[in-house]
């Protein structure tokens, strides 16, 4: 069970810090009574509109508070994303040293410490992936001792975990390179639509399998943050879940699937959807527009991004070489390649990208980004549209969350958070091949 957990429609600023305080008041209870060495794994600036920054830097103050000598360091789950520059720390960590703020290297700078093996990938697959996951982690994580390591993150739906954080922040956030690749190409080809929105997908089945293996004796805990909307449509934090667990997990999951999934009757025509320029600069992430949105959208319906920060599609040279080649253009063409093309199988994670990204034919993907040219865009097998000119068409000033009727009287749904929630049809969601691995 939870250490702690609070729940409220709109949680006070003051109480998510009294939150952060009480978690180091338990951890010195439970965990270690003298705080001197002490990791914190918070989301990178993706994530920065949770808040995770705020608490992070909340919990770092304490710690120094009562250990003015500790040793406390800070990694960004970073995966294989661009570690951010030392504006980016400030802007998202406010008052933490940036020279105690680590960037993780997914290529050098980790060790394995274990494998899945292949037969619990292909039992909870289903039999669709039937490889081996090799465990590579973050060398600073696994090599130095810690008297603490705290985990802090949000809670959302997750096209590749069901939902965001708990242990993902380790196998994915901290993984290596054949991490990340081997569980996301399984992931990939069980289905995107088949993970989003449940509570235990099959890959966070392994990863809970390798937690209890491979980690146990982690001094560990987490912080998980779950937002909700306001009655003025603006994001709150809605619950705060503090434990050691899967069942603390499973809480803040609940918390969010209640909060963060919006359901239709009928599927939408169009859909727009705006990726903050402050967070999002690739479409390697700004592609989460397409992933929340997708089981929500109509056959032959469109989706508008609307992205004035993206200037690139990969956060990895290889990566943006990869979805340049081959584009967006649907899971059977891409499998297709995946067994045949090497720079595909060198970069499994990158294939299932572009799987992801595909709307399979299904609906148009309109493009708006701030800084890659028509031509790019359409490379890619998505379609452009000028950022500057869909800013004043679908201005954030006017528009608001939900259904909106322009003045030339064409109807849209529009998004502002896209990365927050998960948006979908009621049969979508009960469809039979959505199988959730653990009672809900």
């Amino acid at each position: 069970m939870p250490w702690f957990s609070v729940e409220a429609d709109a949680i006070p600023e003051a109480q998510i810090q009294a939150a952060a305080r009480r978690l180091i008041s338990e951890a010195r209870a439970r965990i270690a009574p003298k705080l001197q060495r002490v990791l914190l794994l918070p989301p990178d600036l993706t994530r920065a509109h949770s808040g995770a920054g705020k608490v992070t830097e909340w919990i770092y103050r304490e710690v120094m508070a009562q250990e003015p000598a500790a040793h406390v360091r800070v990694i960004p789950t970073l995966g294989q994303h661009q570690p951010h520059t030392a504006a980016e720390n400030r802007w998202m960590f406010g008052s933490i040293p940036n020279d105690i703020i680590l960037p993780h290297d997914w290529r050098q700078g980790v060790r394995r410490v274990g494998t899945i093996p292949a037969a619990m990938v292909r039992e909870t697959t289903g039999g669709v992936a039937n490889w081996e996951i090799p465990v590579d982690l973050n060398t600073t994580l696994m090599d130095e001792p810690w008297d603490l390591i705290v985990n802090i993150g949000h809670v959302v739906p997750h096209e590749v975990l069901g939902f965001a954080n708990h242990n993902k922040n380790y196998f994915i956030g901290l993984g290596g390179k054949e991490t990340i690749c081997a569980s996301h190409i399984a992931a990939a080809v069980y289905g995107i639509e088949n993970n989003l929105g449940c509570l235990v997908t099959p890959l966070r089945a392994c990863f809970n399998h390798a937690e209890e293996a491979m980690l146990r004796e982690l001094p560990d805990v987490y912080f998980q943050i779950v937002l909700g909307r306001d009655p003025h449509n603006q994001l709150v934090t809605s619950g705060v879940y503090v434990g050691d667990d899967l069942e603390t997990y499973l809480q803040a999951a609940r918390r969010s699937r209640q909060l963060n999934i919006t359901t239709f009757k009928q599927p939408i025509k169009k859909v727009v959807a705006v990726m903050q320029a402050d967070e999002f600069r690739a479409t390697w992430v700004a592609n989460k527009a397409v992933y929340r949105t997708r089981m929500a959208i109509a056959d032959g319906g469109e989706l508008l991004i609307i992205a004035p920060g993206v200037e690139r599609f990969g956060e990895q040279p290889e990566v943006e070489a990869l979805i340049r080649k081959y584009g967006y253009k649907g899971t059977p063409r891409t499998l297709a390649l995946y067994k045949t093309e090497a720079d595909m199988q060198a970069i499994p994670h990158g294939v299932a990208h572009l799987i992801h990204g595909s709307s399979e034919g299904r609906f148009r993907i309109t493009y708006a980004p701030g800084h890659l040219t028509r031509s790019e865009i359409e490379q890619v097998g998505y379609d452009y549209a000028d950022a500057a000119e869909m800013q004043r068409r679908y201005s954030p000033a006017a528009m608001h969350d939900g259904w909106n009727t322009m003045p030339d009287g064409e109807e849209v749904y529009y998004i502002s958070t896209p990365s927050a929630g998960l948006w979908a049809t009621e049969a979508k969601l009960a469809n039979a091949s959505r199988r959730e691995l653990v009672h809900t």
